[in-house]
């Protein structure tokens, strides 16, 4: 497995463009992905972490405009976004109609971030197209914290960005799809913080 550094940004996008599986750190935990776009390196991905096909891999992207163009975003979704991404928080939302559905599994649904990661951030931005991303770890084992769990757990992906994950703790995802917000995965951000926020604009 290749090891890159932070400071190896063009050579890390030279790997997601020639189709590599890349670990890399994020603000949450250990994140493995492709890049959006490729859907034989998605289906790579998926095999080397022994997840089920029919299992979706969320998607990174560094901007809200970019999020824009994969779902559909109503005000209240604007508004949780912009108050807590970058961050700690996956949004499931009504997947845009332009969207090739064979990133999603024809799901009518979405689950996207922007994390708080200035390299991951970067990195998409040079690649300058969203990355498909998921925990670095087997599916069902534990999460991977640092890059020798993921050494461990995923040997025969094609390379690791070296480096610390902050929070250490997957990100909350919430469900935004209904009248009410559904958490899916409790996280660092809670249901109370994101109601307050929409109650606190509504008054």
């Amino acid at each position: 497995m290749k090891q890159y550094t932070q400071d190896q940004i063009h050579e890390v996008v030279k790997a997601f463009k020639d189709h590599e599986i890349i670990a890399i750190p994020t603000d949450t935990v250990y994140g493995v992905g492709v890049m959006y776009g490729d859907l034989d390196a998605l289906h790579n991905l998926k095999h080397a972490k022994h997840r089920p096909e029919t299992k979706p891999i969320p998607m990174m992207v560094s901007k809200l405009e970019q999020l824009e163009g994969i779902a559909i975003i109503d005000e209240r979704t604007k508004l949780i976004a912009k108050h807590f991404l970058p961050g700690a928080l996956t949004l499931v939302l009504p997947v845009d109609p332009r969207l090739d559905k064979s990133y999603n599994n024809g799901l009518e649904t979405i689950a996207i971030r922007i994390p708080d990661e200035e390299f991951v951030l970067s990195l998409i931005d040079e690649l300058d197209t969203p990355l498909l991303v998921t925990s670095a770890n087997q599916s069902g084992a534990p999460t991977a914290l640092k890059y020798e769990d993921v050494l461990e757990q995923l040997p025969n992906i094609d390379g690791i960005v070296l480096g610390k994950c902050r929070a250490l703790q997957a990100s909350t995802i919430v469900d935004c799809t209904k009248e009410d917000l559904k958490i899916l995965r409790e996280g660092p951000i809670s249901l109370e913080e994101l109601v307050c926020v929409i109650e606190n604009k509504s008054k």
